[in-house]
């Protein structure tokens, strides 16, 4: 299983974080047939080869990913799509 791991800062409330990442997963969710829920502050996420979750803070979220061996080869682009997506969401 290969490991994704992304921590970004930002300085929104709260409140806001919480509803662009759910933005975010609603998107990728109907792009991917991904089920998505909250755990408090954590939205976990699943689908068949993928799971992870997304923790909300304060003052940072942290993504973390776990891509099964079928998906291995395109970690370098799922990668490359979280970045994409929080610097158009965070910047």
């Amino acid at each position: 299983m290969s490991q994704i791991d992304i921590r970004r800062a930002h300085a929104l409330p709260l409140k806001d974080a919480r509803s662009k990442v759910e933005r975010i997963a609603t998107a990728i969710a109907a792009r991917f047939d991904l089920e998505w829920g909250w755990e408090g502050n954590v939205l976990r996420f699943r689908r068949s080869g993928v799971e992870g979750e997304i923790a909300v803070a304060a003052k940072a979220i942290h993504v973390r990913a776990r891509l099964g061996f079928l998906l291995f080869a395109i970690r370098p682009a799922v990668e490359r799509e979280i970045h994409r997506v929080m610097d158009e969401e965070f910047s």
